[in-house]
Formats: C-alpha cells, structure tokens, sequence
C-alpha cells in the first residue's frame, strides 16, 4: 500500500474515501490485512502528512479507526472520546483536518455495547464524566421506541441510542461549524454516521446519514437539514 502524498489526497474525493473506508473495512472481518512497510511509513510522513478521512469514534479500546479500516501510518486522522460526542475542541480539530490538512471525509463512528451510552442510559453522574454523559442525554430522550427498561440492562435500547447519538452528532457538526457546512456544501468533503460491531469488526454505514455533494447527489444541500 502505498502512503499518501499531496497529489493522492487531492485525486481522491469525498465518495471514493468512503469506499476506500468500506474496502478496509471488508479486509479487517476477513482478516486479508493490506501489506505494509510501517517502519517506511515513517520515513515517507516525515515531512509532511495527508490523510484522506477524518473519523471521530469513541475510546474504547476494540474500536481503532486504523485498525478496523485497515490504514496506515499518515492515512486518517483519529479523533478519540467516549461516546464519540462532539465539542468545540472536536469541531476545532475536524475544521484543521479538512481546511488545512485536506481531510475529503468525516465519519462519526459509534459501535455496539457502548459503556458511555449504557452510562447515559442510566443517568450516571460521576465527576467530569457527568458533563460528558450530558451530551448523550438528548439521544436518550430522543428514543421513542422503548417504552419499558429504558436503562443500561435493556440491550436494544443501548443499541437504539447509539444509532440515535451517532446521527444527531453527523447534525451537529454541520450545524455548528460553518467551515465544515460550507465545504460540504460545495462537495469538497462529505460526512456519514457509521456503527461498529464489536463482535464482528463489522463497520455499517447509515445511508440516512450519509451527506455527500457530487454527480450522485448534485442536488443535496446543507439547508435540507435544518428542517
């Protein structure tokens, strides 16, 4: 596998990102690791780096973004924090990967048995992880599935929160960066909720949640979300 330089970056768009996400993907469940000089990795990223995907996912410690896309050293930027919420220093971040560093792709990653979600689920509060949780609590009042044991025991209705978490935060990275609003707009990058399956590897990506602006979607625009 090739490292990415400047030129590969700028070649690969916001919908051939996700698909080389997919591909890395399907290599992971079956186990057919791309081969890879990572120690050459090093040497090539010296310089400069130029990954392709931006995916924020949470911190546990199944859930590598580079591990399960099977990408290398210089390929994606990793933004890590439980329950995979957003915050102003996340969006900061995001707003540096495709701004300034060419990032063509954002994925909102969460993934099944989610112990910050089960934690929301059951209105833990417990020092700094109570503002955190916080941020999970919409998702959790959000779901209307659910009408008995709606708490960390009930298996489905951490699963549906999840799903519920993971897309309202796709939403909330558009509707409160105007830099990333505005570059999804013009089809220069694209953003998608997804869900690991920690007991597969098994990525999904939400198609009700995928925002990409080209030939396949010339129509789509930012706008259509705030209503």
């Amino acid at each position: 596998m090739k490292t990415l330089n400047k030129e590969l970056q700028a070649s690969i768009s916001p919908r051939q990102a996700l698909e080389i996400l997919k591909n890395g993907n399907n290599r992971f469940v079956s186990n057919l690791q791309a081969h890879r000089n990572l120690l050459e990795q090093v040497n090539d990223t010296r310089d400069g780096q130029w990954p392709f995907a931006t995916i924020l996912s949470c911190i546990d410690s199944r859930t590598s973004a580079e591990l399960i896309f099977d990408q290398g050293l210089g390929d994606i930027f990793s933004v890590r924090i439980a329950g995979n919420i957003v915050n102003t220093d996340i969006l900061g971040s995001m707003e540096f990967a495709c701004k300034v560093a060419g990032s063509k792709l954002i994925v909102v990653l969460g993934h099944s048995k989610c112990g910050a979600v089960k934690g929301a689920c059951d209105h833990v509060e417990m020092g700094n992880l109570t503002e955190l949780l916080s941020k999970i609590q919409p998702a959790v009042y959000q779901e209307k599935e659910t009408q008995d044991n709606r708490n960390a025991s009930n298996p489905s209705f951490v699963e549906n929160v999840a799903e519920i978490n993971v897309k309202r935060n796709v939403k909330n990275i558009i509707e409160r960066s105007f830099i990333l609003e505005q570059m999804i707009e013009k089809g220069e990058i694209g953003i998608v909720g997804a869900m690991h399956n920690i007991e597969t590897g098994e990525v999904v990506f939400y198609e009700d949640s995928l925002y990409i602006k080209d030939e396949f979607n010339p129509d789509f625009s930012v706008a259509e979300l705030r209503h």
